[in-house]
């Protein structure tokens, strides 16, 4: 059954590989502001309803190193139409990326976490901790609906374990609990990466979270080895969930895990086959449409096939135990994704998408597109 769900997904992307969604707005073009490429989305709504779109704008090209600069657009209306871009932070030929925002409710702040780490350094290099530096992590914060932005504080200190070499937040966004236990905690995602007394590279998935609004962060609970990029959401009793890409397996599923505490420890872990992938980051979320506290409804995003292709959302009405409905949103080439709640019962979903061919042409462009309720649920 699980291989002719498989061969079925990837059947489904190959069928329809336009080159662009026409139903979606182009958020990041490549070439556009003078940068080559722009990835790794990251969505968030403002106190003000405005819609906040982040990326990597990379300099370059599309590789994860070099000079690359953290970016975000802002939409008024709903995802229609966006504004100019703005820098969030620039740092030389240096990299800056990792957007992981949240909105602190009581205040209208905009807490943004990312990461950096130096430009000539290779991934490889900093995963073995023969780099020349080494990953870093900050906080970033916007107190006006994401207009302008603070200088990057770093917290690194506070939420990386020194034996740690890699180190990324998110990539997509955090939260901030509307239940108890610790109900009012920011929660984000994050992954790490750190080398065994066998000298294997081993990655695992952690929670980070704040008590006090983003002032202070600490480290909350880590993943058996097998977790890498991350996507947190609340359920409907209180409870925290962690859905990981998973870093071991090659078989396209996801890992996740449970915390009953806020996000101190997990429960359990297990890995879910019903969420197909291609060995991708996705995004969970739960379905809020007003703000209001969590539902047992979650919405997951990601490449549904053997490919980065198929951009699809999977619903869950019971809490994440079972997936009963996937609706394609983009059949061409797509990879990273998040996804937002809109006050209409709508949902927001800002992806890669690109071109057939090679790595070049599949993260040609960043969209945004609205998903209506009755698509989704009917």
């Amino acid at each position: 059954m699980r291989t002719l769900l498989l061969i079925a997904c990837s059947l489904l992307a190959a069928f329809g590989c336009q080159a662009q969604n026409p139903a979606a707005t182009v958020v990041y073009q490549n070439g556009d502001y003078g940068y080559a490429c722009f990835r790794i989305p990251a969505l968030v709504r403002a106190a003000d309803g405005s819609l906040l779109a982040f990326a990597e704008a990379r300099r370059d090209g599309t590789a994860d190193r070099g000079d690359i600069d953290l970016v975000v657009r802002r939409s008024a209306d709903e995802g229609r139409t966006w504004g100019e871009m703005t820098v969030v932070w620039d740092d030389a030929g240096n990299t800056c990326g990792n957007p992981a925002p949240v909105l602190v409710r009581e205040t209208g702040r905009i807490v943004l976490l990312a990461c950096w780490n130096s430009g000539p350094d290779h991934e490889r290099d900093i995963e073995a901790g023969k780099a020349a530096n080494t990953r870093r992590v900050f906080s970033l914060h916007s107190d006006d609906h994401g207009v302008t932005w603070s200088e990057p504080v770093e917290i690194t200190s506070a939420v990386k374990r020194p034996e740690w070499t890699w180190y990324a937040t998110g990539p997509c966004h955090a939260i901030q609990k509307t239940r108890g236990p610790h109900k009012g905690r920011l929660v984000v995602p994050a992954n790490h990466k750190w080398v065994t007394p066998e000298g294997r590279i081993a990655s695992n998935s952690h929670l980070l979270y704040s008590d006090d609004r983003g002032a202070t962060w600490q480290i909350g609970a880590v993943s058996q080895p097998g977790g890498n990029e991350s996507s947190v959401t609340e359920l409907s009793n209180g409870d925290l969930m962690l859905n990981m890409r998973h870093y071991d397996r090659g078989d396209s599923l996801r890992f996740c895990a449970v915390s009953r505490d806020g996000g101190a420890t997990w429960s359990r872990t297990w890995e879910e086959s019903l969420l197909v992938e291609p060995r991708c980051q996705g995004s969970i979320l739960n379905y809020a449409p007003q703000g209001g506290k969590s539902s047992r409804t979650l919405l997951f995003s990601n490449p549904r096939s053997l490919k980065r292709e198929n951009m699809s959302i999977g619903v869950s009405r019971d809490n994440g135990r079972t997936w009963s409905r996937f609706v394609t949103v983009f059949k061409g080439r797509a990879a990273y994704s998040d996804l937002v709640c809109l006050p209409d019962g709508s949902v927001g979903i800002l992806y890669e998408n690109g071109d057939p061919g090679g790595k070049e042409e599949l993260y040609r462009r960043i969209s945004f597109e609205t998903v209506s309720p009755v698509r989704l649920f009917d």
